[in-house]
């Protein structure tokens, strides 16, 4: 991949993250715009993307089995390692460890991943990394969901007896009201109903979706100045390079010579575990009320070292 071709693809998903960072660091606007913008992205925008995208594609003929297990063997790895670190290796409590191991393990598959490939891989790569944000939020909250209660357990601090189902209930309430959740499974239940998606809804919805990838990646730039680097450097380093080397690593490596999966496969699922972390680990850091410095520093640090680490993945991949 030539280094124009390379910078074709970065420049225009990165440049606008820093755009968004700058305007709110120089103050052009404040905080709360960006809050705002997010909050428009999440809740209308990319649910509106999901569903279009999803309703009328057609969805690839390989299993989507495979390329899970693969995802998620990468991501139970990561989890697992960056748990260890951060507890035995910088002996903190467990409820620490638990906002480690989605800090090194959570990528930023909706606001990063899907902008990528999108622009690297065109409308075939957008729907399989759309299978694989179908499940990755429910997985991802129902294991953090079960880490952190086990968690409050181990560091005394819940008198209550564990009891998995209450925590279950909980996170299918939440995924229920999620709006990406809703976007997803609506689009996947049109296409299943053969009906055609023209007119003045189409319209409407094609006018909100076109524009959810440039203000999302808007939106993470303003994010991003709120977390900056904010403590916890030495294991945040080590989270880092989990994140965005060794989770995209062991992807590839079982994809390619595991599951011997298709090479656009091979390329999304790498891509999307080279996404740095998502802004869900701060959310669960302030749930459990420790581990904010690490998850922040953590999220910047992750962002700035994804920038190179998906360019070297682009050009292996010839995008």
């Amino acid at each position: 991949m030539s280094t124009q071709a390379l910078l074709g693809v970065i420049l225009p998903v990165f440049g606008l993250i820093g755009i968004g960072y700058f305007a709110v660091a120089v103050g052009l606007i404040g905080d709360q715009i960006g809050d705002a913008l997010g909050e428009f992205v999440f809740t209308i925008s990319l649910p509106l993307l999901l569903f279009r995208t999803l309703s009328t594609a057609g969805w690839p003929e390989v299993s989507p089995w495979p390329f899970w297990l693969t995802y998620f063997a990468g991501v139970a790895l990561v989890w697992t390692l960056a748990t260890l670190i951060v507890r035995r290796g910088f002996k903190r409590d467990a409820r620490a460890g638990v906002v480690a191991g989605i800090s090194a393990s959570y990528s930023n598959l909706v606001l990063l991943g899907i902008p990528v490939v999108n622009q690297a891989f065109g409308e075939e790569g957008l729907v399989i990394i759309l299978v694989l944000v179908t499940i990755h939020l429910a997985v991802m909250m129902t294991v953090s969901a079960i880490h952190t209660e086990i968690a409050a357990h181990q560091d005394g601090l819940s008198k209550e007896g564990l009891n998995i189902l209450i925590v279950a209930r909980r996170v299918v309430i939440a995924l229920a009201k999620n709006p990406i959740i809703i976007g997803t499974l609506g689009g996947v239940a049109y296409n299943a109903t053969g009906l055609p998606f023209d007119g003045v809804p189409r319209v409407l919805i094609d006018r909100i979706a076109d524009i959810a990838i440039p203000c999302a990646l808007l939106a993470l730039g303003m994010a991003l100045k709120r977390y900056g680097v904010s403590g916890s450097i030495m294991p945040a380093l080590w989270l880092t390079g989990l994140k965005v080397l060794v989770l995209p690593i062991t992807v590839y490596l079982i994809a390619r010579y595991v599951a011997h999966m298709p090479p656009l496969y091979v390329a999304v699922a790498t891509i999307g575990a080279t996404c740095p972390t998502g802004v869900n680990a701060y959310l669960i850091a302030t749930r459990v009320g420790t581990g904010h410095a690490l998850s922040a520093t953590t999220i910047t640090l992750s962002t700035a070292a994804s920038l190179f680490m998906m360019g070297f993945w682009l050009t292996i991949f010839g995008h």
